[in-house]
């Protein structure tokens, strides 16, 4: 069993869909499992949703959740105007259903849980996308089975966030999946006990990929990104780049660590655990060789790589009494960031002080900061950017630090971590 991932790039419009084919085709579908994202930017539009959503209970309207639904379903609407040859295709009449279900359950939920309400709705973009991907293939003559991973990922109830029950998991993938056929499912999902959705985090596409081939022993998983592989620095943010042509399982879980954005954090770890290799490709060009990780050792070639964490978050903390910083109330900190979900991506202390630079993902800091101020000095730097250079040089050092203000440096054998405004 193969397992490919397609992430929302590769399916942002219908030019999109219809390359997603040529390569099933390119690359071989037997005993192939999908796992798709949401189409081009629909988990923003989903996101922005259920803002609406909670607006509009809070003013008594309805017309922002109208005018978000209107827009998102337009758009899917328009993607099968261009794939399917009439307004008669079944497709048209799934998106309804789809539709249906949204506006049920905006109407009779009763829960004020915003992170129940968001993994309810935001699903719903991969439940689109996998839909329409699976009704194309099959106008094109590639048989497929649709599957609901809902059913297979078990979880427990930590919405938006959710942890998988690998027992059960297990037992309902090998339980949902036969060999010989082709399967287009849905990256992101789960359920929890009472078979509410639950969401893997931002992201969790590759995760999803990784949980199905741990439990189904899979031969390889191919992530198709609109990157040649990974590269040694997102082009984004890097004019000069490099591929790695190959990474051990731990250098990727060191970059994975530090925010590489090509590979998600959690999907190398099962991956590892039985050794089955994975493939980062370009869906441009699904022929070249990608990137390759797997056992070995360290990356080839062996060049700087550089990661950016923008948008962070640097706290700075001193003693109010002069006394030291000491366990006790590093681990009271360290529970309170926990309770209000902000991830640590990098922490300095010394004898009265203690630097955090944190993700306000779920946007806490401002309910957190009063609680720290009770018990701390606390300065508080918005907006900052965390570089990390895995195999530092000093070339690679002087070309990150030109022209930036250091706002905390630190520095380990493989690794040199600035914080910069």
């Amino acid at each position: 069993m193969r397992v490919f991932k397609f992430g929302g790039a590769s399916v942002k419009d219908a030019a999109g869909v219809k390359n997603v084919v040529q390569v099933l085709e390119t690359m071989g579908h037997k005993n192939t499992l999908v796992v798709v994202s949401a189409m081009g930017k629909t988990t923003n539009a989903m996101e922005a949703l259920v803002a609406a959503y909670f607006s509009d209970k809070k003013s008594g309207l309805q017309n922002e959740v109208e005018d978000s639904l209107g827009g998102l379903l337009d758009f899917h609407r328009a993607i099968c105007r261009e794939l399917f040859p009439s307004e008669q295709h079944e497709i048209f009449n799934a998106l309804s259903v789809l539709e249906a279900e949204i506006r049920g359950f905006l109407a009779w939920n009763k829960s004020p849980n915003y992170n129940f309400v968001y993994d309810q709705l935001v699903g719903y973009g991969e439940l689109l996308s996998s839909t329409i991907l699976s009704a194309y293939l099959a106008v094109s003559g590639v048989d497929n089975t649709w599957l609901d991973i809902r059913k297979c990922i078990k979880t427990n109830d930590q919405y938006r966030d959710a942890v998988v029950d690998w027992e059960k998991t297990a037992v309902e993938t090998k339980a949902a999946i036969q060999k010989n056929t082709l399967y287009v499912t849905q990256g992101f999902l789960g359920s929890d006990h009472n078979n509410f959705t639950t969401t893997l985090g931002r992201e969790g596409s590759d995760y999803t990929a990784a949980i199905l081939a741990y439990c189904l022993n899979a031969n390889a998983v191919t992530i198709w990104k609109d990157v040649p592989g990974v590269l040694n620095a997102d082009p984004r943010y890097f004019e000069q780049t490099t591929l790695l042509e190959n990474i051990s399982y731990t250098e990727a879980i060191e970059l994975a660590f530090y925010g590489a954005s090509v590979i998600h954090p959690k999907t190398l770890q099962p991956l590892q655990r039985k050794e089955i290799p994975l493939h980062v490709k370009s869906f441009i060009d699904p022929k070249a060789a990608g990137t390759t990780v797997g056992k070995g050792v360290g990356i080839q070639p062996y060049v700087p790589c550089f990661i950016v964490k923008r948008d962070q978050v640097l706290l700075e903390l001193s003693s109010l009494d002069f006394s030291f910083i000491v366990e006790d109330s590093i681990g009271a900190l360290f529970k309170l960031l926990h309770q209000y979900s902000l991830k640590v991506d990098l922490i300095q202390n010394s004898a009265i002080s203690f630097s955090v630079c944190v993700d306000n993902r779920f946007n806490r800091l401002d309910e957190l900061l009063p609680l720290l101020q009770k018990e701390f000095k606390v300065i508080c730097h918005k907006g900052v950017s965390l570089f990390t250079i895995r195999h530092f040089n000093s070339e690679a050092i002087e070309s990150l630090q030109k022209g930036k203000a250091i706002l905390l440096e630190q520095r380990a054998k493989e690794t040199l971590q600035l914080v910069v405004q």
